[in-house]
C-alpha cells in the first residue's frame, strides 16, 4: 500500500505505534513483523506478553506514561512524528528494505522531495577534503539539491556549512543524527545543527534524551544513503563509517561516487578503494550533477557488496527452531533458512520471539547473532 493510500492514523493508533517502537528488545525489523502480523500496533502491544513467554521470559511494553512524556518533549522542541507510512514520508526511504518506522524531524520536510545527494567523509580530514566538501554543497545546493549529511565532524559539519551558504532554487541541508532530535554530536556542532533544523531539515531515529551510541551509527548511515540519490565520499580510511554509508547505498541501489586523492595519505585509500572497486571518480560538483540528472534507478557504479541478507519480513508462520544454528558471530538470515531448512516466515518469527526475549541482536545488512 502506498503512503498516499493508506487509512489516516488515529491518534490512539499513532501513541500505540511510538509505544510499540520502543518498548524493550523491539526494533524497525521486530516492528514491521508485528504490525503485519497483527495489523495494528495497538494489537501487537496486546500479544507482546505471550510472544516473549514463547521466548522464556517475561514482558512488559514500554510505559504508557513515559510516551506521554516523550510526545511532550518532541511537542516542546518543535519537533514532530514522521510514521513510515505518511504521505510525507521521504519516497528514497520507504524503498529501503528496512526504512525507519517512525522519525523525529524538525524543519523543512520538503526537502526530502529536491534531488539529494549525501556528502560524507572523514571526522579527521584533511584542510583541503574539508574546503572540497564546502565547495562541493555549496555548488550543489546552489543547483538545487539537497546536500544529506549526518553532522559529524570534518566532512559532513563542512557539507552542511557549504550547503548552508550556498542553498538556492529550493536546494539545501538535511542533518541526520545517531541521538535523539535534542541531542548535539560532537556539542562543537551545537550551532551547526540548529541552523541545519532551522533553515534545513533535521532527522532523528532515536527517541529524545537519547545519547548516540557506537550501534546507532550505522542505522543512522542507512537513512543518510536512503534519503539520497547517490552519495559522495569525500576523503575516507580504509575501515570508516562513511564506507559503511557507500555500501548500504549501493545495496540500495543508489549511485556511488568518490574524489580520488593521493595514495600516500591514508586518508585517501578510502576513496581510491571504492573507485577501484567501482565507484565512479568526479572531479567537480558539475560531474556529480551530471551523473545524477535524471537517475531512473541503474547506477553506473558497479561498486557492490555481496548479498548477505534482508530486512524484508516474511509472512508469519510457526517459528522454525532456530537458536542452536546462533552464535555470537552474525550470520546472515538467508544462511539461517538455508541450514534450518525452513521456510522463511517460520525464521523470522523465532527471530522475533527470540528478539522480544532479548537474546538476539540484529546487525546490518540482515545479520543476526546471539547476545
Amino acid at each position: 500500500m502506498n503512503a498516499a493510500d493508506a487509512p489516516a492514523l488515529t491518534r490512539d493508533e499513532a501513541f500505540a505505534r511510538i509505544r510499540l517502537l520502543r518498548s524493550p528488545n523491539v526494533g524497525p525489523v521486530s516492528y514491521f513483523q508485528l504490525l503485519r502480523r497483527f495489523g495494528s500496533a495497538a494489537g501487537a502491544l496486546d500479544a507482546l506478553p505471550d510472544l516473549a513467554g514463547r521466548g522464556g521470559v517475561r514482558y512488559r511494553a514500554a510505559p504508557a506514561d513515559r510516551i506521554e512524556q516523550e510526545i511532550a518533549a518532541v511537542r516542546r522542541l518543535g519537533a514532530r512524528y514522521l510514521f513510515h507510512d505518511s504521505p510525507d514520508y521521504p519516497a528514497g526511504l520507504s524503498r529501503l528494505e528496512n526504512p525507519p518506522p517512525i522519525l523525529t524531524i524538525r524543519g523543512d520536510i520538503a526537502l526530502c522531495t529536491q534531488p539529494s545527494v549525501a556528502v560524507v567523509g572523514a571526522r579527521n580530514a584533511s584542510a583541503g577534503a574539508v574546503k572540497l566538501a564546502r565547495q562541493f554543497a555549496a555548488a550543489l545546493a546552489g543547483e538545487g539539491h539537497a546536500v544529506v549529511s549526518g553532522l559529524a565532524r570534518g566532512i559532513d559539519a563542512a557539507a552542511h556549512a557549504g550547503a548552508l551558504a550556498g542553498m538556492a532554487q529550493g536546494g539545501g541541508t538535511i542533518g541526520v543524527i545517531a541521538s535523539g532530535i535534542d541531542i548535539a554530536y560532537p556539542p562543537e556542532n551545537a550551532a551547526l545543527q540548529d541552523e541545519v533544523a532551522a533553515r534545513g531539515l533535521l532527522i532523528a531515529e532515536m527517541p529524545p534524551g537519547t545519547e548516540p551510541l557506537a550501534r546507532h551509527f550505522p542505522w543512522r548511515n542507512r537513512i543518510i544513503a536512503g534519503l539520497a540519490t547517490g552519495t559522495l565520499v569525500v576523503e575516507a580510511a580504509p575501515k570508516s563509517g562513511s564506507l559503511i554509508t557507500a555500501r548500504l547505498a549501493a545495496e540500495a541501489g543508489r549511485e556511488v561516487m568518490a574524489i580520488p586523492g593521493s595514495p600516500l595519505d591514508s586518508r585517501s585509500q578510502g576513496c581510491n578503494q571504492l573507485i577501484r572497486d567501482g565507484a565512479i571518480l568526479v572531479q567537480t560538483a558539475a560531474d556529480v550533477i551530471e551523473l545524477l540528472t535524471g537517475f531512473d534507478g541503474a547506477p553506473r557504479s558497479t561498486f557492490r557488496e555481496q548479498d548477505v541478507g534482508t530486512f524484508a519480513a516474511a509472512e508469519p508462520e510457526e517459528p522454525a527452531d532456530v537458536a542452536g544454528l546462533l552464535g555470537t558471530a552474525p550470520v546472515a538470515v538467508d544462511e539461517l533458512i538455508r541450514q534450518s531448512g525452513a521456510s522463511a516466515g517460520a525464521v523470522q518469527m523465532a527471530l522475533l520471539e527470540l528478539e522480544l526475549a532479548g537474546r538476539l541482536v540484529r546487525h546490518a545488512g540482515g545479520r543476526v547473532s546471539t547476545c
